[in-house]
């Protein structure tokens, strides 16, 4: 019950939008199987470009496909997507940050240059880069994206690695015989994760539209999985005929990637401390004050 009291009044200061936009994406991409009223890859060329109504609510699509159907599974595919590509950047990342936030030396210098070329490269090109090595496809597509996203957490563990290992408790369990093993598994490793995971929320969002482009471009996910970028190379040809079946898709993409990135600025501020306004310092002279009388 704690725990739920302390989450609640953290969460209340979040904003609203941006937790009902990431709480609905992430409710439709686990139960995405059981929330499907019609099967998503069902053609029926009889139906083909159909209006809402109480069979298909948001209409079907060129091949007589529902519509709704299809963008709540292709809720399940990014989120599947994105979970395997942050675990993976978030694993390659951290590891290599904290390993060099903790030898420090030459093992810092040569690992940090290593990364230092991985940011100085967009990472859409050098998952395009992969893709073009390696070819097409569900998993090749993960590879890419988590190549590609592992330097920015590198950094940032090794950052948050640097801090916490200045820490004068590191330094006490060093003259108490701590092992390394322990004060890295113990008190480094924690410790980084946990500002890691602040920035990989904002991240979700940027490696969802990722997940997008990608497919959009053909070097995705192919069909007939549903996915919202392939929803919209798909119906780019009807667009002046059926636009429903492009805006539906791109909004629900936009909703998600805005939630993301505001949700993940919350967090991001709520952790930086604000400064102390002159009615709280006041207060806090006067009762030092009354302490020292004392």
């Amino acid at each position: 019950m704690k725990f739920l009291r302390e989450f609640l009044s953290y969460t209340s200061s979040l904003p609203r939008l941006a937790i009902w936009a990431v709480g609905t994406f992430l409710f439709l991409g686990i139960f995405a199987p059981w929330l499907t009223p019609h099967d998503p890859n069902a053609q029926n060329l009889l139906q083909a470009h159909l209006g809402p109504s109480f069979a298909h609510w948001l209409g079907t699509d060129h091949v007589g496909r529902d519509t709704l159907s299809r963008l709540i599974l292709s809720a399940r595919t990014s989120v599947v997507g994105m979970t395997l590509v942050l675990v993976l950047a978030l694993s390659v990342g951290v590891t290599i940050g904290t390993v060099a936030g903790y030898r420090r030396g030459w093992v810092e210098e040569g690992l940090m240059r290593i990364v230092d070329v991985g940011l100085a490269m967009p990472s859409l090109i050098v998952a395009l880069a992969v893709i073009g090595i390696f070819g097409t496809g569900y998993w090749n597509m993960i590879l890419a994206l988590a190549l590609a996203w592992w330097p920015g957490s590198a950094r940032i563990s090794r950052a948050v690695a640097v801090n916490v290992m200045n820490r004068p408790h590191i330094e006490s369990l060093r003259v108490l015989g701590a092992s390394p093993a322990r004060i890295y598994f113990h008190h480094l490793l924690p410790a980084t994760l946990g500002a890691v995971l602040v920035y990989a929320t904002a991240d979700a969002g940027a490696v969802a539209l990722a997940i997008a482009t990608l497919s959009f471009l053909g070097l995705g996910i192919q069909p007939p999985t549903p996915e919202w970028g392939q929803m919209l190379v798909d119906a780019l040809p009807y667009l002046e005929s059926s636009p429903r079946q492009v805006i539906l898709p791109g909004l629900a993409l936009t909703l998600a990637v805005i939630g993301f990135n505001l949700l993940g600025e919350s967090i991001a501020l709520n952790r930086v401390p604000t400064p102390l306004s002159r009615k709280i310092l006041r207060q806090r002279r006067i009762t030092a004050a009354a302490w020292k009388k004392a």
